[in-house]
């Protein structure tokens, strides 16, 4: 077993946005980001549902047009096919993880 430490994962970069994928399968994807104040993800959709959880700092989410403040300890579900955004209103990291279900 190999235990890590998820803020320790990924470092903060001056007017950046930094990502690493802890794996990535076919059926799903965990990544991790570290966004600098002001930084963000357009208005997109994707086609698997998706939870962002926050790991350190707070982030504002847009999903469908509704806008939620997001912070440290908190996460959100973003059903598949919905726009989102996100954008750090501080700096924060967050994890995200997506999964491809079979209905």
């Amino acid at each position: 077993m190999d235990v890590k430490n998820l803020e320790a994962l990924t470092e903060y970069q001056t007017d950046s946005v930094v990502s690493k994928t802890i794996t990535g399968k076919k059926n799903g994807t965990v990544t991790l980001f570290a966004f600098d104040k002001g930084q963000g993800l357009s208005e997109h959709t994707a086609p698997f549902d998706a939870m962002v959880y926050i790991a350190d700092g707070e982030a504002k989410i847009t999903l469908d047009g509704t806008h939620s403040d997001i912070k440290k300890g908190e996460f959100v579900i973003l059903p598949a096919n919905i726009p989102h955004a996100v954008f750090a209103k501080e700096k924060f990291k967050m994890m995200l993880v997506m999964i491809k279900g079979t209905d």
